[in-house]
């Protein structure tokens, strides 16, 4: 096994043996639903597409989940394809339906932070909600032994620089279409 695995390895068996409750393992599941198939953050950013003041950003979160989808789930997971921890412990017992996809990096972490980077960049003040939830999503999925810590902190920085990345696009293309 390999370093990298084997750091992965004691971090989510360190959660399992310190963190696991039946208070968590109830609300754990509750959590990381929120980011399946990223519903959270498409909900919110289609509600703001509803009021004149927020339409910009929801057009620039939905452009910047859609970039985030496509590149971690149609590029990097099947080029990586990295096995989830359950499929290669599977000991331990899962409390979500198990997912079919590779690891790396984790979606809904990626998802949530590019999320998180758009409302940051856009000045927006109601970025630090979104953080928090964002970052209880991905530790959701180390709760939950579908993720490696190092395909969440790596979904993170992809979901930050994807973000960004379509920030700074959608902002021109909504500039020259007078958004």
């Amino acid at each position: 096994m390999n370093t990298i695995t084997q750091f992965d390895f004691s971090v989510l068996n360190f959660i399992q043996e310190h963190f696991r409750c039946d208070f968590l393992d109830v609300i754990m599941p509750f959590i990381t639903s929120l980011g399946d198939v990223g519903f959270i953050w498409i909900l919110t950013s289609v509600i703001l597409l509803f009021f004149k003041k927020t339409r910009k950003l929801g057009i620039q979160l939905l452009i910047s989940i859609f970039f985030a989808f496509v590149i971690y789930q149609c590029i990097l997971k099947p080029i990586i394809a990295r096995p989830r921890p359950f499929v290669q412990n599977p000991v331990v017992e899962l409390l979500i339906k198990p997912p079919k996809d590779f690891s790396f990096p984790s979606g809904h972490t990626a998802c949530g932070f590019s999320f998180v980077i758009i409302l940051f960049l856009a000045k927006n003040k109601w970025w630090i909600p979104p953080l928090i939830l964002a970052t209880l999503i991905g530790f959701s999925r180390l709760y939950l032994y579908v993720h490696f810590p190092t395909d969440v902190l790596c979904g993170a920085l992809c979901g930050i620089i994807f973000g960004a990345i379509s920030y700074y696009f959608s902002s021109k293309l909504l500039k020259k279409c007078k958004m």
